[in-house]
């Protein structure tokens, strides 16, 4: 299961967010969207840990914290909901 990270700082990258969550654990996978028609960060992402344990830990610890001048949204991820209308993807929400 991954982790869902928002109200993410626009500068924030990757590595950034590798580094808060290495804190807790092994982390496998950080992924941010970006916007499909501007290229910018959408201000959330996803963190994939080694084990729910880790996991765990860092929703504990991290949610609600202040983060790049943020207050973290931080918990697990939910399965996306289909879109209505057909041609929703389903799935989890990053390549799940």
């Amino acid at each position: 299961m991954s982790i869902y990270v928002g109200n993410l700082s626009y500068t924030a990258t990757q590595e950034d967010l590798e580094a808060v969550f290495a804190e807790y654990g092994g982390v496998k996978q950080v992924y941010l969207p970006v916007d499909r028609d501007t290229g910018r960060k959408r201000g959330f992402g996803f963190v994939e840990m080694s084990t729910d344990a880790e996991e765990d830990a860092a929703i504990a610890d991290l949610d609600g914290a202040e983060w790049m001048g943020r207050q973290l949204k931080v918990n697990k991820a939910r399965p996306r909901e289909a879109m209505s209308g057909g041609g929703g993807r389903g799935g989890y929400s990053r390549n799940h």
